[in-house]
């Protein structure tokens, strides 16, 4: 069978590869209580610990039982489009139209919407190093290039408007930056995210930032959308980290008013619509009191985050820059070893603790680097931190 040559530009997701490796150890006798084994603790996934509020469950379950489970348009409930047109008003104070709005079966289907609406072959997209590593996927299965610039901790590991004006040339077409990012739970500031887009704006290309961690910023000085950087940016969104609904598969795009009946062609031709049951169970999410216990939640991450980068520099697991959002540390494990990948392996056999190495996030130096998720319960937390320094300092 012939498959297609897109495929040579897409490498395997190494986050799941090394999942897998801990569930096979999970399975075994290192965590058989019978044999004196102790269970393995999962901070290598960025899936929260909370679920979806018992509001936005009734609401799905009402969504069902009253049999409202036909096929939306293909952007969405216009309702629920309303209510992100409010968020946003409350939350950033901007005023984005709900036409300007798609909903989508998940980010991942409005990244990928995106990509395919603006980028073909020959087309070069800039992205960080370290980024997410399906970004820069999606940007292969539309036929374009994602070229990889080596970012540090002086840039918070974010591109500046600098290096984006340094590495243009003639077959770019755009920027697709995360703010916080995944793996670093860093954000731009707002002065040189205003900077990105004037440079990537003069130049004629594009700006897509995805922004599914955005509920979840902890510091003032960063929570802001880089919607407010101009109607041309575009921004990609998800009910899945700050709304506790990753299972739901629901996500969603801000676009300029121009490229949203491009997107709807293509959404009413791949995706025909987001899930209907999701949809309407996501209009629970915007209720006074389903948005007090989102910023709880936002809350109980932040004190998370408090206690282990603290705990992780202090054993020598190095977090260069503190994440203001998010649920990851990214840590420089170079201390203890110089691949990350056998070090992470290392830890899942002898302390049954599931860390993400960098290999999937980037080229530059990727074995010094581990991902941390405190995504997990407190307790899970305290436990692991507990047996890493037991291991690394006996």
């Amino acid at each position: 069978m012939r498959l297609a040559d897109r495929l040579d530009h897409i490498e395997p997701f190494y986050v799941m590869e090394c999942a897998k490796a801990a569930d096979e150890i999970a399975r075994g006798p290192l965590c058989d209580p019978a044999a004196g084994g102790r269970r393995m603790i999962y901070l290598n996934i960025g899936e929260p610990d909370f679920v979806a509020p018992a509001a936005v469950q009734q609401a799905a379950q009402a969504c069902i039982e009253s049999g409202r489970t036909q096929y939306t348009q293909a952007t969405g409930l216009l309702a629920l489009r309303q209510k992100l047109s409010g968020w946003y008003q409350q939350r950033f104070g901007l005023e984005i139209a709900p036409e300007r709005i798609v909903i989508t079966a998940g980010a991942s289907a409005a990244l990928q919407l995106a990509c395919l609406a603006l980028f073909q072959r020959g087309d070069q997209v800039l992205m960080p190093d370290p980024s997410y590593p399906c970004n820069r996927h999606f940007v292969a299965a539309a036929d374009a290039q994602a070229v990889l610039l080596t970012t540090d901790a002086a840039s918070r590991y974010q591109l500046t408007a600098a290096q984006v004006a340094a590495a243009w040339n003639e077959h770019t077409r755009g920027i697709v930056l995360a703010s916080p990012s995944n793996p670093t739970g860093t954000s731009i500031d707002p002065a040189e995210m205003q900077a990105l887009v004037e440079t990537v704006r003069t130049r004629g290309g594009v700006s897509i930032v995805d922004e599914i961690y955005l509920g979840l910023s902890f510091e003032a000085r960063y929570g802001h959308s880089a919607l407010a950087c101009g109607d041309d940016v575009i921004s990609v969104n998800s009910f899945s980290k700050y709304f506790g609904m990753t299972g739901w598969r629901l996500g969603w795009l801000v676009l300029p008013p121009a490229m949203v009946g491009a997107v709807e062609k293509l959404a009413q031709n791949l995706f025909i619509c987001a899930s209907t049951v999701a949809q309407h169970a996501a209009l629970a999410c915007f209720e006074p009191a389903a948005i007090d216990e989102y910023e709880r939640r936002r809350a109980a991450f932040k004190a998370r985050r408090d206690f282990v980068v603290p705990a992780l520099n202090d054993m020598g697991l190095t977090v260069p820059v503190e994440p203001d959002g998010a649920f990851y540390a990214w840590i420089d494990c170079s201390a203890y070893s110089a691949d990350s990948w056998d070090f992470a392996h290392r830890l899942m056999r002898e302390a049954q603790v599931a860390l993400t190495p960098g290999r999937d996030f980037g080229r530059a130096d990727p074995e010094r680097w581990l991902r941390l998720s405190f995504a997990s319960s407190e307790a899970d937390l305290r436990e692991a931190l507990a047996r890493l320094k037991a291991l690394l300092r006996p």
